[in-house]
C-alpha cells in the first residue's frame, strides 16, 4: 500500500483545525502520516492539535517555541517525511471525501515524481463551485503520464503546492526547499516539475479550497511584483543549471510570463509599469521569440506586447481592459440601484447627506453605541459604554437608538435617532463604532474607523454561514459584506471563538475577553440582588423564577412551550414568575389574571436583563443564550425542552443540549414544578459546575476593561 505523508503548517486558523485534520485522517486508502508543525499559534490551534494528536498516534505534532514562517516550517516537515509521497495542505482547506483513495489509485497506476489533482472552491457562504481545471485535466489525465515537454499544458497548473502530491525522494534529490517569502512554494513545485520524469493527473476533485475571506483581490502593489519576479528568476536559474532538454525552456518561459502578466493586470499603473519593465527585460533575456503571429486573444496580445517592450501600447491596453471591467460594474450597480430606487426615495435626501459627511474628518473622539436594532440601552455596548466613559474621559459616547426607544435612555445620555441628519453625520464621523448586531448594509466602512462586534449570546443554534440553505428566505451574501467591516469580534468564551471565526470569516481580531454584558453577574454581592429584587417589588423571602425562552423563527405564529400558569400554581403564592418573551412576540393574554395577583409578573419590556438574573433564584429557559450568561451566577438552570429534536432539526444546533445540559431537563409544566422545588438536589450541582467550566471561565467582571484597553488604548493584554 502507498504511503503518504501529509504536512500542515498551523498559525491563526485555529477555526479550520479540526475540519482539515478529520479531512484527512479519516481518509482510506493509503498509509498516512500527518506532521503538523505548530507555528507558534498564538490562539487555540496548540491546544486542538494535541487533542487531535493524543487521539490518533499517525498525527507528528511539533509545537514551535517562536514563529517562523509557512516555508521554513514546510521545511523542518519535510526533513520528518518518512512516506513515499508528501502532499502539502493547508489549514484552511480540505480534502474531499474519498480523495486519498483517487490519488493512491493514481500513484500506484503509474509511480509519477508528481501527480496533479482537481480542487473545487468553497466560498465564505459555503457554496462549492469548480475551479475550471475541469477540461484541461481531463485532457492531460486523457494523455497519460509524460515529462514536462510532453505534457506542455501542465505548466500552467504549477501556481500552488496543495494541489500536487510529490514523491519525497524527487524532492530531496532536486533539493528543494521553500524561501520566507510569498510565492515561495514556486520554486519547489517548479524544481519538481522540471526534474520529473513522469508527470500525471488526476481529474478527480480531491481538494477542496476555501476562498479567502474579506473583498475579492487586493490592489497588487510594485514589491507584490518584486517577490514574484524574484521567484521567477530562482526558477530560471535552477532550469539553467539543470540537465533537462533545451526543449523546457520555452515552456517554462511562457508559463512564467502568464503568471506575472495576471499580477500586473491587479497592479495599479505606477506599479504596473515598473513590472512591466522587469518581466519584459527577463522575458527576452531568456530567449522570447523576436516575431509572432497576430495575436487571437486579449492575454495573446499582452504577451505580444511584452515580447517586443512596447510598454506604453501595453499601458494603453491594461487600461482599457479596467475601464470596461469598470464599466461593467457601474452597469450592474446601476441596475441594482434601479430596481431598489423605490425602497429609497424617502431616505436619498438623507443619504445625500451621509454621502457628504462622509468626506469630512473623522472626529477622533466619538464613538457610537448600538443594540439590538437601536432598541436601546442593552447588552455588551451598554456595559462597553459605560466602562469606557470611565477609561477614557475624552470619549464622546453617543446611542443609536429608535424614537421609541428614546425614552428609556438613562437621562442626560446623548443620542440620534435612526434614520435623522445627526444619525447619519454620527455614523458617517465617529471613529469607534460598537454594536451587537451588524450596522446596515450600506454602512461604509472608513479607514482609520474601528468597528467592534459584540454578538449578544453564546451560540448553541446555529449561526452565519452555518444557515446557509436552511431557509429559502435567506440572502447570506451581504453577511460577509457586513463581517469585512468588523475590527473586533468580542468571544464570551473559546467555543464561542471557534465558531464566529468560521461562520463570520473575515480578517478582524477576535477579543476572547468575556462577555462585557456579565460583568455585573460576575461581581454582583448580596447587596445588588436585594436591590435588584427591591426595585421589582419583590419580598426578600420570595421563591423568584425567571423564565425566558427563545424565538422560533421556523413557526409562523408564537405557540408557547410552557404552560407558565401552571407551574405558577404548581408553586404556590409565595413564589413569582417573571416572565421575559423574546422581544419579537407581544404580550400573553392568558396570563392576565395572574399578572393581577402578582403571580406572574409580564417582565419582556424591562430594560435590563441583567437585573432579572440578578433577582431570580432559579432560571428556566429552553434554547436561549441566557441560559451561558445565568450560570455565571451559579444558581439553579432548568433546561425545559419539549420539542429539542424539532429545534434541533429545525434550527440546527452545536452541541446537544440535553445530553451537556447545566441543570434539569423538562418536558412538561410538572416536571418544570419539581425541578424547581428540588433545587440542587441529585446532580445538578455537578452539571451546572461542568457547564460553568466550559462556557463561563473568562466571565471574571473585567470583559468590558479589557475591551476598552484594546480597543480605545490600544492594550492587547
Amino acid at each position: 500500500m502507498v504511503q503518504i505523508s501529509f504536512v500542515l503548517v498551523v498559525h491563526r486558523e485555529q477555526a479550520y483545525v479540526e475540519e482539515c485534520v478529520r479531512s484527512i485522517l479519516d481518509q482510506e486508502g493509503a498509509e498516512i502520516e500527518l506532521i503538523v508543525i505548530d507555528d507558534a499559534s498564538p490562539d487555540h490551534g496548540p491546544g486542538l492539535l494535541d487533542d487531535l494528536a493524543a487521539a490518533d498516534r499517525r498525527l507528528r505534532l511539533t509545537h514551535l517555541a517562536e514563529r517562523v514562517g509557512v516555508g521554513a516550517a514546510r521545511n523542518l516537515a519535510l526533513d520528518l517525511v518518512t512516506g513515499e509521497y508528501v502532499w502539502f495542505v493547508e489549514t484552511r482547506d480540505r480534502l474531499g471525501p474519498g480523495a486519498v483513495l483517487t490519488v493512491a489509485e493514481g500513484l500506484q497506476r503509474s509511480s509519477p515524481d508528481v501527480l496533479i489533482v482537481d480542487h473545487d472552491l468553497v466560498s465564505g457562504l459555503g457554496a462549492v463551485r469548480s475551479a475550471r481545471n475541469g477540461e484541461r485535466l481531463a485532457a492531460l489525465a486523457h494523455a497519460g503520464p509524460g515529462t514536462l515537454v510532453e505534457r506542455r499544458q501542465a505548466a500552467d497548473l504549477v501556481p500552488g503546492i496543495w494541489d500536487k502530491v510529490l514523491r519525497t525522494e524527487h524532492l530531496r534529490t532536486v533539493s528543494a526547499r521553500f524561501g520566507s517569502n510569498a510565492h515561495d512554494e514556486l520554486i519547489v513545485v517548479w524544481r519538481a516539475m522540471i526534474a520529473a520524469s513522469v508527470i500525471d493527473v488526476s481529474a478527480t476533485v480531491s481538494y477542496v479550497r476555501r476562498e479567502p475571506p474579506g473583498p475579492g483581490s487586493h490592489t497588487v502593489s510594485a514589491a507584490d511584483i518584486g517577490v514574484l519576479l524574484d521567484q521567477h528568476d530562482a526558477v530560471w536559474d535552477f532550469l539553467l543549471e539543470s540537465p533537462r532538454p533545451t526543449a523546457v525552456q520555452p515552456i517554462v518561459r511562457d508559463a512564467l510570463l502568464r503568471q506575472a502578466l495576471s499580477m500586473l493586470e491587479r497592479a495599479d499603473r505606477s506599479a504596473r509599469m515598473d513590472g512591466f519593465a522587469r518581466a519584459a527585460a527577463a522575458f527576452r533575456s531568456r530567449g522570447g521569440p523576436e516575431r509572432a503571429a497576430l495575436p487571437r486573444s486579449l492575454p495573446e496580445l499582452r504577451t505580444r506586447l511584452v515580447m517586443g517592450d512596447h510598454a506604453r501600447a501595453y499601458d494603453v491596453v491594461a487600461r482599457s481592459a479596467q475601464r470596461i471591467k469598470t464599466t461593467r460594474t457601474r452597469v450592474d450597480r446601476a441596475g441594482r440601484h434601479v430596481r431598489g430606487a423605490a425602497a429609497r426615495v424617502a431616505t436619498a435626501d438623507q443619504q445625500r447627506r451621509y454621502r457628504q459627511q462622509l468626506r469630512a474628518p473623522i472626529d477622533p473622539d466619538l464613538a457610537l453605541f448600538s443594540a439590538y436594532w437601536n432598541r436601546g440601552y442593552q447588552c455588551n455596548p451598554r456595559a462597553i459604554f459605560e466602562t469606557a466613559r470611565e477609561l477614557v474621559p475624552s470619549m464622546r459616547g453617543v446611542w443609536i437608538v429608535t424614537a421609541e426607544a428614546a425614552g428609556t435612555l438613562p437621562p442626560g445620555t446623548e443620542h440620534v435617532i435612526e434614520g435623522t441628519h445627526v444619525y447619519y453625520e454620527a455614523l458617517a464621523r465617529a471613529r469607534v463604532l460598537v454594536n451587537n448586531v451588524n450596522f446596515p448594509n450600506d454602512v461604509v466602512k472608513r479607514r482609520g474607523t474601528t468597528h467592534v462586534m459584540t454578538h449578544h449570546g453564546t451560540p448553541l443554534k446555529r449561526m452565519g454561514t452555518d444557515l446557509t440553505g436552511r431557509s429559502g428566505k435567506r440572502d447570506l451574501a451581504p453577511l460577509l459584506r457586513r463581517v469585512a467591516r468588523w475590527d473586533y469580534s468580542i468571544s464570551s468564551n473559546p467555543f464561542s471563538t471557534l465558531i464566529w471565526e468560521r461562520v463570520f470569516p473575515g480578517t478582524y481580531e477576535t477579543l476572547e475577553v468575556g462577555y462585557p454584558r456579565n460583568d455585573v453577574l460576575a461581581r454582583a454581592g448580596a447587596a445588588d440582588v436585594a436591590e435588584a429584587r427591591a426595585e421589582l417589588g419583590i419580598a426578600p423571602d420570595q421563591l423568584v423564577v425567571l423564565h425566558a425562552p427563545t424565538h422560533r423563527e421556523y413557526r409562523p405564529d408564537w405557540i408557547p412551550a410552557l404552560d407558565v400558569a401552571a407551574v405558577a400554581d404548581g408553586l404556590g403564592p409565595d413564589a413569582v414568575v417573571l416572565d421575559r418573551r423574546h422581544y419579537f412576540y407581544g404580550s400573553d393574554p392568558r396570563l392576565e389574571h395572574l399578572q393581577h395577583e402578582g403571580r406572574v409578573r409580564d417582565v419582556s419590556a424591562h430594560p435590563s436583563v441583567e437585573q432579572l438574573c440578578l433577582a431570580a433564584d432559579v432560571l428556566v429557559s429552553d434554547y436561549s443564550s441566557i441560559i451561558f450568561d445565568y450560570a455565571v451566577l451559579d444558581r439553579p438552570i432548568v433546561t425545559h425542552a419539549p420539542d429539542w429534536e424539532v429545534y434541533r432539526t429545525m434550527r440546527g444546533t452545536y452541541f446537544d443540549l440535553l445530553a451537556e445540559p447545566p441543570g434539569a431537563v423538562t418536558r412538561t409544566a410538572q416536571e418544570v414544578v419539581e425541578a424547581i422545588i428540588a433545587g440542587d438536589d441529585n446532580n445538578s450541582a455537578d452539571l451546572r459546575g461542568a457547564f460553568r467550566e466550559r462556557f463561563c471561565t473568562l466571565d471574571d467582571g473585567h470583559a468590558a476593561e479589557r475591551v476598552v484597553q484594546r480597543v480605545w488604548l490600544d492594550d492587547p493584554r
